[in-house]
């Protein structure tokens, strides 16, 4: 009776190792915790920028992958740009800050 128990035992088993797998990061893609804390990384530095009286955060958009946040959009000068860093550079688990900001 035991060994009927074998083959479903070894399915389980290997079921349990591809699932751990699949909670893995590569290089191009976020584990499940860093996906949670990218998401919870980007939506402060978005509160960060709409608290940031100086800017217009409609017209500035963050992505966050692996703790490096990108922001995109128009701003009105060099002075915005330099102030969105700034202010996302400032935020907690922000490993670095790309700028793909452009001036209108």
């Amino acid at each position: 009776m035991k060994h009927r128990h074998l083959p479903a035992a070894l399915v389980l088993a290997l079921a349990a190792l591809t699932g751990l797998s699949a909670c893995q990061s590569t290089p191009t893609q976020e584990s499940t915790g860093q996906y949670m804390d990218d998401t919870a990384i980007t939506t402060k530095v978005k509160a960060a920028i709409f608290n940031e009286p100086s800017l217009k955060s409609a017209e500035i958009n963050v992505e966050t992958f692996k703790g490096v946040v990108q922001l995109s959009g128009f701003v009105g000068s060099q002075t915005d740009i330099n102030m969105a860093l700034r202010v996302a550079q400032g935020v907690a688990g922000v490993r670095s800050v790309r700028n793909d900001m452009r001036l209108k």
